[in-house]
């Protein structure tokens, strides 16, 4: 007889354990086990324990294949899913096996897993794995397809809600469970106060502060009373949540006409506008790609959304001031410049409105857009064309937990005709045009963010600690994924002939940026370095990327003045004409304020199941090597986690949203 050790382990979230029955038979190279229950006396598959079983065979199956796993009704109790994390199993010669599993199993299901290295798709030798493999395509692209949300959008998932998704890409128990409890805490406070839903104007900006009882951020309540002032309005556009907006600045475009007269006394004694820029000192913060998007229709008239143009300077104390401001992109004599020797309220509302549209161009293009959108794309695409065997799904899927889910029910209940953000000053129908804009524009170098900063002229600017946090982890990633990739990919050749990975980025480009072959994304790769960087791209969106333009929100957005998807008046055409009553009549209402506070809370929130950037507790390689490269990037992310830390120390205003242990491994919110 021939021995068969399997040590099978049940997750430990909630409820994974289950009292049914477990079957399980063996796959080998030379056949298969009988059928076998997996019992042993008492309790068996209880949450987070590992049963070891022994299955008997009359001969050795050869190399061990496949492990089926199913599951039948233990007498009359009702169905109780099971979560398989794994089983490791050890053959009669003596070779330990990791077979993946990290999903939940129900009544009735025939689940097959593969175990061993990871095996690309030229690799595959047996008859049975080779049509295992296909058979696993064909049921995916089945079950995974995409959809159209506009044209002109990047393809999403064809779920309509989260209860089609399948229970491995959903959210857990715990997750559903407090996000449901936090919202229901928030809506009795606020409604207890009179505020949700109030139709009221606030009578002064303080007022602002009452919304909540207990929640606030060091930072918000920095935001709070630094809102007004210019080098804090500079510098959010640096260290904010829209780090990736403004540019260095050698000529002034021809419909921006600020004059050396206009802003002599914003710059240094004896200098000029064009000796700055020469110097590299002149940014630009140009919104023509809101010129012409449509806006929503309030009480019968259309709100406004503008298309400004802001100058900073970046003085000799190294800090980034706004200098002068037109709030339309064609000059006119009802175009004024506002400039910060204007009068106070002004020169305030002009930054309102560059902020306003600002933070309309974060929330649909770098947020929703560039990370939540794209990661679902590579999500989808990973999908559908990768069997769970294939190295890049082991390396990728990790980053994509939850995407499918959080994205789901945000076209609903965020980004929907009725959702939360379409109450902003463009609308929806603004919001689907402005991605529409942006996605025909976008370029893959833009997403890579030494590329990014390059093209921006923004490798020198002082106190710009998300490029400088961002640009190591980009090389720590990039250093992690190009020691994976080469470890499965030793020449170009390899990489030509997987036609999965060329299907993989094939449906990228073809669902991501609809083929537009002028944004420069790869539609095939011919070399290793080309998946190298891709991947590495991928890897930065889900989880740098999303954490800089997501985690901030609450900080930097409670508080509506320094930032409002909102404003009710149309912007300013002359100056003397505002007054403190002017800023608040622009301020949404009540209850809208309360509306955006209420998401900037849930979306900047932390849960109890986050998983960190570099922490994979699904364990999905069984090589040495790779196990060994997974190491190695945790320790280098914690060596700069502990100098992000160190540094922020010394900071006014910490920068910590690309600290690694405050990144999640995935969009997950």
């Amino acid at each position: 007889m021939a021995e068969y050790k399997l040590d099978v382990t049940t997750g430990d979230m909630k409820n994974a354990g289950t009292f049914d029955h477990i079957y399980v038979t063996l796959f080998g190279t030379e056949g298969q086990s009988e059928r076998t229950e997996l019992d042993n006396f008492g309790i068996d598959f209880s949450t987070g324990k590992t049963g070891a079983y022994t299955l008997k065979t009359s001969l050795s199956l050869g190399k061990l294949l496949l492990i089926n796993i199913e599951k039948d009704p233990f007498f009359i109790l009702p169905e109780n899913e099971w979560f398989c994390s794994k089983i490791e199993a050890t053959t009669p010669e003596g070779d330990v096996l990791l077979f993946p599993c990290y999903r939940w199993i129900s009544r009735g299901e025939l689940v097959e897993l593969r175990g061993g290295k990871a095996v690309k798709v030229f690799e595959e030798g047996h008859p049975l794995m080779i049509e295992h493999r296909k058979k696993e395509l064909t049921r995916k692209e089945s079950f995974y397809q995409w959809k159209i949300l506009a044209e002109g959008l990047s393809h999403i998932n064809h779920f309509n809600s989260t209860s089609e998704l399948p229970a491995e890409v959903r959210f857990s128990e715990s997750k559903s469970t407090e996000m449901m409890s936090e919202r229901k805490i928030m809506g009795l406070e606020l409604h207890f106060k009179g505020l949700l839903g109030s139709s009221e104007k606030w009578e002064s900006i303080d007022d602002i502060k009452r919304i909540f009882w207990c929640k606030k951020t060091p930072m918000s309540e920095y935001v709070a009373e630094h809102w007004k002032e210019d080098d804090f309005f500079g510098s959010q556009f640096l260290n904010g949540i829209n780090p990736n907006v403004i540019k260095s600045c050698s000529e002034l475009p021809t419909n921006f006409p600020v004059t050396d007269e206009m802003v002599k006394p914003f710059l240094e004694k004896g200098s000029s506008l064009q000796k700055e820029m020469q110097k590299g000192k002149i940014f630009l913060y140009d919104q023509k790609i809101m010129d012409g998007i449509p806006t929503r229709v309030y009480k019968g008239e259309p709100l406004h959304v503008t298309a400004g143009l802001c100058l900073f300077y970046l003085n000799p104390e190294n800090k980034l001031m706004p200098i002068a401001i037109q709030l339309r992109q064609q000059p006119s004599e009802q175009n004024s410049i506002f400039l910060p020797s204007d009068s106070e309220t002004d020169w305030l509302l002009a930054k309102m409105f560059i902020k306003n549209a600002d933070v309309i161009d974060h929330e649909a293009v770098q947020h929703l857009m560039k990370t939540h959108f794209l990661a679902e794309v590579y999500t989808v695409a990973t999908l559908r064309s990768f069997p769970v065997i294939h190295p890049i799904y082991k390396l990728l899927f990790p980053h994509f937990r939850y995407t499918l889910h959080i994205n789901t029910t945000g076209r609903t209940s965020l980004f929907g005709p009725e959702g939360a953000l379409s109450i902003n000053s463009a609308g929806y129908d603004g919001l689907i045009e402005l991605m529409r804009k942006a996605l025909s524009e976008l370029t893959y170098s833009s997403l890579c963010l030494p590329e990014n900063i390059s093209a921006r002229g923004l490798e020198s600017i002082p106190n710009f600690y998300y490029r400088d946090d961002g640009l190591k982890l980009w090389d720590i990633i990039n250093s992690f994924v190009k020691a994976v990739v080469g470890h499965y990919y030793p020449s170009d050749s390899e990489v030509q002939k997987d036609t999965e990975l060329q299907e993989w980025i094939s449906e990228i480009f073809t669902h991501g940026v609809l083929g537009n072959k002028t944004s420069g994304f790869p539609a095939c790769f011919n070399t290793v370095e080309e998946v190298i960087k891709f991947i590495t791209m991928v890897i930065f969106t889900a989880t740098a990327q999303h954490a800089a333009v997501n985690n901030g929100q609450f900080d930097y957005h409670f508080w509506t003045p320094n930032g409002s998807l909102l404003l009710h008046k149309p912007p300013p055409t002359t100056k003397g004409q505002s007054s403190m009553e002017t800023i608040l009549e622009n301020l949404p209402d009540v209850g809208e304020t309360v509306t955006f506070a209420v998401l900037a809370w849930l979306l900047s929130d932390k849960y109890s199941d986050e998983v960190p950037l570099g922490a994979y507790p699904e364990e999905r390689f069984d090589e040495p090597a790779l196990k060994h490269m997974i190491k190695e990037f945790q320790a280098e992310l914690s060596h700069l986690s502990e100098a992000i830390t160190a540094r922020n120390s010394q900071l006014e205003i910490p920068y910590t949203y690309l600290n690694p242990n405050q990144i999640e491994n995935s969009v997950t919110i």
